[in-house]
């Protein structure tokens, strides 16, 4: 019986933990900036993974605070106007010759 105990004390003091992914500490943010719920910050921090992996995480959710949206859309247009993608990113191509 106590090593039972021990082991449902010890579950419980592991649910706890610090983040331990990039995933999980967009998450942790989006939660505490946000109005998002728990399955929207989730979604957006993993629609916008790219960018958290460049350590962009903190401004992508800055973005999504400051804008008072949480759908798909607005994650993905912050996580286009982050870091070195703020700009556009390069020029579209010249258009195709004409064709005789």
């Amino acid at each position: 019986m106590k090593n039972a105990l021990l082991l449902l004390f010890l579950a419980a003091c592991n649910s706890n933990t610090a983040p331990r992914t990039p995933e999980e500490t967009c998450v942790a943010s989006c939660g505490a900036r946000t109005k998002c719920s728990d399955d929207e910050c989730a979604r957006g921090c993993n629609l916008s993974l790219d960018r958290l992996i460049e350590r962009e995480g903190d401004a992508v959710v800055a973005c999504v605070a400051s804008a008072g949206a949480c759908a798909d859309t607005a994650w993905a247009k912050c996580a286009t106007r982050v870091g070195v993608h703020a700009d556009g990113g390069p020029p579209a191509p010249p258009p195709a010759p004409p064709e005789d």
